[in-house]
């Protein structure tokens, strides 16, 4: 097979731009079409388009998803990207770019219920599932044709249209022979899109900067370019003995990856490095007071999370944005991991002392290197231990009767929290 139509599943041995059965021009046409086993699947400006199924009066319209004027954008709509809109840009420059557009608050119980109709979709294909977030995962089907009838691009294009058909939302599939290619190829053509790449990679790489390469970031992307490395194209002309001197092992997997080559495999797995809680106020704040006070819910919210996936961390991170959006982190290693919010709280306060005596206009607070949670009895109880013993009734309180049904006293209004 070398083409395949995506709207009726008529295939072909020759390359063809258009379909023989239904004359649809929705084919994917590629000369290792059914060779091909890892893809990355992406769901199309997910939150946005989440809120326009749910609203189609809005359909038409520029949908931004995000916090309030000083926040930033979650998501925005493709119509919304056409003014510049994209996603973390500050709100009211948003805003200024796009001033008829609609904004919408997160509502992530909602998107998260729709990712898991979507993976659940790639999972009734096969096991091997990495997923990302909330709206992208890799995906290995190698040795799934026999049990799922056919090769790993029929059955992707049947699960592409069985997510549209299903939740009324699109996605976009990269096909290739390793992840970073996978990845690549899926954004060659959203939204709604189906894209191959195969031994073709280093043609298709070579013209493009070397921001797509991960790991380049804007710091390391500035960098390579003022070393002459612009392009994808001149990391993989040049001789590996030297990238590997001017960068050390980072510089030869640039050249790997520059030459369309990736080890990684699909790993449903794989360690989760991180996770954090943030807000971004409606008005700066500057009193150790006003902080904590905004500290404290991030951390109960952080914590529960941590208790409801059983991990916990010994590394916590302190995040604070200046009104100039520069960012402060601070973090620091405790002598056990910690899943409580009085322990997130405690640290945070402590790292948060420093950086008083100027406005910020964010907090958040994280868990770096989380580990998962080992339930073994103790001899002698700690603060953590009465906490976690406190915290995990609360969580069967607020599962029953609500998140309002026990509030911790520092969370209450006018509250300073007690030291």
């Amino acid at each position: 097979m070398k083409s395949l139509c995506r709207d009726c599943l008529w295939s072909s041995a020759d390359i063809v731009t258009r379909c023989e059965a239904c004359l649809s021009r929705r084919v994917i046409a590629h000369p290792e079409l059914d060779r091909l086993t890892i893809a990355h699947l992406d769901c199309d400006a997910f939150y946005a388009s989440v809120e326009k199924r749910d609203r189609p009066e809005l359909r038409d319209r520029p949908v931004i998803v995000g916090g309030g004027r000083r926040g930033v954008v979650s998501t925005a709509c493709y119509v919304a990207r056409q003014y510049g809109v994209g996603s973390a840009m500050p709100m009211f420059k948003a805003l200024k770019a796009c001033p008829d557009a609609v904004v919408i608050k997160p509502d992530f119980r909602k998107y998260v219920h729709e990712s898991e109709r979507i993976l659940g979709t790639l999972a009734r294909l096969t096991p091997l599932i990495q997923t990302l977030s909330l709206d992208e995962a890799w995906v290995d089907l190698a040795g799934t044709e026999r049990l799922n009838g056919g090769p790993p691009v029929w059955q992707l294009v049947q699960a592409q249209n069985e997510i549209e058909r299903e939740t009324g939302l699109t996605v976009s599939i990269g096909l290739a022979p390793n992840r970073f290619l996978a990845k690549v190829a899926s954004e060659l053509d959203k939204p709604r899109g189906f894209s191959v790449i195969g031994s073709d990679a280093q043609t298709l790489l070579a013209p493009r900067s070397v921001k797509v390469l991960p790991g380049v970031g804007p710091v390391f992307l500035k960098t390579l370019q003022s070393d002459g490395y612009a392009t994808v194209g001149d990391l993989a002309a040049a001789d590996p003995r030297d990238l590997i001197k001017r960068y050390g092992e980072t510089g030869f997997r640039l050249h790997e990856l520059a030459h369309g080559r990736d080890a990684r495999a699909v790993n449903p797995e794989r360690d989760r490095k991180g996770m954090s809680a943030e807000n971004t106020f409606n008005e700066d704040l500057t009193s150790a007071a006003d902080l904590e006070a905004e500290l404290w819910p991030l951390c109960e919210k952080l914590a529960s999370k941590a208790r409801r996936d059983g991990v916990a961390s010994r590394v916590i991170v302190l995040k604070l944005r200046r009104t100039d959006f520069k960012i402060v982190t601070r973090r620091v290693s405790l002598p056990e991991p910690v899943q409580t919010a009085r322990a997130l709280f405690a640290a945070g306060r402590e790292l948060m002392a420093p950086e008083l005596g100027r406005p910020y206009r964010l907090i958040g607070i994280g868990m770096a290197e989380i580990v998962d949670a080992v339930d073994t009895p103790v001899l002698f109880e700690t603060s953590e231990t009465r906490a976690l013993k406190t915290e995990t009734a609360i969580d069967a309180l607020r599962a029953k009767f609500g998140q309002g049904a026990v509030i911790a006293g520092r969370a209450l209004p006018g509250k300073t929290p007690a030291r």
